[in-house]
This record gives C-alpha cells, sequence and structure tokens, in this order.
C-alpha cells in the first residue's frame, strides 16, 4: 500500500519535491489493535512547519518517515472490545492508505446527524483553533467590529461565524470577489473586501467606520498593515498564523512596524496554539456541535479525491484556491 515520507526539507515555496511516494506492508494485528482503512484525510497550514522543523509545540518530521495529520478512517478488522468491524474514527495517522494502530490513538465517531468531514473541521481542530483564538484572546462583544484575515478559509470561517453568535459586526478578508459573496451570502459576514483590490486599504477603512475591535491574524504582511490603523482603544488581536512568509520562511519579514500602532491602541496582541487548550477540548467540542446542531455554524469544504491528490490539495493551501475546509477523499 502507498505512503506518503518527508524526502526532503521545503526550500522556500513548497513543492512536490520535499516528498516521496514508496510501498509499505503491514505488520500482523495485536491485542487491542485496530487495522484501518484511510476515509478522509486533513491537510493543514501547521504542517509545512513541522516540515521546516520549526514548530514550537509539536514534533518535527523526520527524513524518510511518514507525514500525519488527522484522518477519518473504517475499521477493517479489530483486536478490540470497544470497536468493530465498520466502525468510524477519528486520529492522528500517517499519510498511508491503511494502518495499524492502538486503540488508544483514535476514538470513534457518530455520523448520524454530523458528516464524518466535520470531524475534520469545523468540530475538528479547525474549529477548535477558532474557538478559543477568538473566545480566550479576542473575547468580542456585543457590537464591537471582529476583522478576520483569510476568512474564507477553515479556520477565518469558523472564527467569523462564532464572532456573529457573539453579537459582532464581522469583516472578512479574502482573496477573490467570489469568496467575499460567500462570506457575505452564504454565511452571514456583515462585509467582505478583497485584498487584491488596488482600493483595498480604503474599502476595508470604509467597511469598519467604527475602527476595529479584534483582529484575527492568519496572513501578516501588507493585508495585515492595512488593518494597524484602524485599531480601536483596547483592542485585541490573537495570532493564529503568518501564512504570507510560509512559502518563503529564510526570508525577512519587512513591513509595517506595528508597536506603535499596539502603543497607541493599548492593544493586545497574542499569539497562540490550539494544542495549550487541550484541557478544554471536550467542552469546546460539546459546544461547537450545539452550535451546529442549532443551526448556527455552517461549514464548506474543497474535496479531493484520490490518495495521489494529498501532496497536490496540501500545496493548494498555500496558493489560496480553497474556500472552507480542505479535505482529501479516498477512492476504492
Amino acid at each position: 500500500m502507498k505512503q506518503i515520507i518527508l524526502k526532503e526539507r521545503p526550500a522556500g515555496k513548497i513543492t512536490e519535491a520535499s516528498f516521496e511516494t514508496k510501498e509499505v506492508r503491514l505488520n500482523g494485528l495485536h491485542d487491542s489493535e485496530l487495522h484501518l482503512k484511510l476515509v478522509f484525510l486533513s491537510v493543514d497550514p501547521y504542517l509545512l512547519g513541522r516540515m521546516n522543523n520549526e514548530s514550537a509545540d509539536m514534533p518535527s518530521f523526520k527524513h524518510g518517515e511518514p507525514i500525519k495529520s488527522t484522518g477519518v478512517l473504517r475499521v477493517i478488522r479489530s483486536e478490540s472490545r470497544d470497536f468493530e468491524e465498520g466502525d468510524l474514527v477519528v486520529g492522528q495517522v500517517p499519510w498511508q492508505e491503511e494502518v495499524i494502530v492502538s486503540e488508544k490513538k483514535v476514538r470513534k465517531i457518530d455520523t448520524s446527524f454530523i458528516s464524518a468531514k466535520a470531524y475534520l473541521g469545523v468540530i475538528g481542530m479547525t474549529g477548535l483553533t477558532a474557538y478559543f483564538g477568538l473566545l480566550d484572546i479576542g473575547k468580542p462583544k456585543k457590537d464591537e467590529t471582529v476583522v478576520v484575515s483569510a476568512a474564507a478559509g477553515a479556520v477565518g470561517s469558523t472564527v467569523g461565524q462564532i464572532a456573529q453568535i457573539k453579537g459582532a459586526h464581522v469583516i472578512g478578508i479574502t482573496g477573490t470577489d467570489d469568496k467575499a459573496r460567500y462570506l457575505v451570502k452564504e454565511i452571514g459576514f456583515n462585509a467582505a473586501v478583497n485584498y487584491h483590490d488596488p482600493n483595498f486599504a480604503e474599502n476595508l477603512k470604509r467597511a469598519c467606520p467604527n475602527g476595529v475591535d479584534v483582529y484575527f491574524e492568519s496572513v501578516g504582511g501588507e493585508i495585515s498593515e492595512a488593518v494597524w490603523p484602524l485599531l480601536n482603544k483596547f483592542a485585541r488581536i490573537p495570532v493564529c498564523g503568518t501564512i504570507s512568509n510560509y512559502n518563503s520562511p529564510a526570508e525577512e519579514d519587512v513591513g509595517t512596524r506595528v508597536q506603535r500602532y499596539l502603543i497607541q491602541a493599548n492593544a493586545l496582541m497574542q499569539g497562540f496554539s490550539v494544542t495549550n487548550y487541550k484541557e478544554d477540548y471536550k467542552e469546546a467540542t460539546e459546544q461547537l456541535i450545539k452550535w451546529l446542531r442549532e443551526g448556527k455554524l455552517t461549514h464548506k469544504e474543497t474535496v479531493l479525491k484520490g490518495f495521489d491528490q494529498i501532496v497536490p490539495a496540501f500545496i493548494s493551501l498555500f496558493e489560496g484556491k480553497n474556500i472552507g475546509k480542505i479535505i482529501v477523499e479516498m477512492t476504492d
């Protein structure tokens, strides 16, 4: 069966040269182990940090070893009393068509109401990232203005919806007019602006007549430079990522210095990782599921089909092509 390994660490822009597909064989099944077949796989920007040996809170991937991310898998054989053939499970697994893992490495999921793909997105690590970053650091209040960068992506679209639940006025920043229309017409953002528009900074200012109280930062670079002058007194800035320089980590990120804007606004800017909140995952997941059941949250996926699409799907994350969560669906 196929497995995708890290062939070499990316040098600048991520390309297929960093990966290699090889054939592997599985060992026998032991007590309390499960033989699983991959059904859906999540690809996420944070994986690039692990490939570049730059992740602060997760171990780096090693040369010659498989990349790992979250997947939904079906039980083919079970040596566990808690799992049966046909069960669907979710867990961190290698990029591999089939795997054998301990029963402790995965958890069973219920798809009677919630789709399997949602466990990789809105109620998975994506949803948790949005939930904790916005609510613990951003702390949006009713009628405040929340600006979200990378707003049509998996995290950003969830951030905007949670901000709406809290009664905020939500503005999305995205890269195409189609994505801007999606944010406003399909998930209810109050407004959205295209950062490729030559009048982007002016358009953003017009969309935020009362300034910016919360800026959920996932991009950095020139896009964020348009936000800093709009910060209100005591603004809060959760920093989820800086995708603008993910493909050129060795280059200096030169631009407007943010310090004076933070001082002028007495603003809080704080980086975070979802793994900081492990003890609260259960409670947050239950809340996300509740909002999903109540129709307060919606989710959209960009789905590529076939094991051979895993690497192209991952690379596309840094090209701004997707709306919502990128998921790879396996085909028989």
